[in-house]
Formats: C-alpha cells, sequence, structure tokens
C-alpha cells in the first residue's frame, strides 16, 4: 500500500477572514477559533443575519394563498 499524504487545507474564517484549518482536529471550523465561532452565533441571535422571505402584504398582493395548518 502507498502512503498518502494529505496537505493540510485551508479556509478563510467566515468571521474574520484569516485562513482556517479546515480538518476534523479544528474543532472550531470552519473559524478559526471559539471567539470567531461566538461572534457569528451572537449575529445569529441578535438576528443579524437574516433568511429572505417575502412579507405577508406582498403574498396578499400576489393573489397567492398562505398555506392552511
Amino acid at each position: 500500500m502507498s502512503d498518502v499524504v494529505k496537505t493540510p487545507r485551508y479556509v478563510p474564517c467566515p468571521s474574520c477572514g484569516d485562513a482556517s484549518l479546515f480538518d476534523a482536529g479544528n474543532r472550531f471550523r470552519p473559524f478559526c477559533s471559539a471567539r470567531c465561532a461566538g461572534v457569528d452565533l451572537g449575529a445569529w441571535a441578535s438576528e443579524g443575519y437574516r433568511v429572505a422571505a417575502p412579507t405577508p402584504d406582498a403574498v396578499a398582493d400576489s393573489g397567492e394563498h398562505e398555506p392552511r395548518h
């Protein structure tokens, strides 16, 4: 069997942009540190990130019906 040498893969940290090791050994991946992971979590918790969705008024104006539950 041949020995396969795996080259480390680095990706930009989504929070700060620094190089982050994308490997199972980096428990914060894709972030570079616990701090950057926490900053991202805080942005989600404070609604700094949002998923785009039509407003209820836009749905009513378009003639579409909202799903019944």
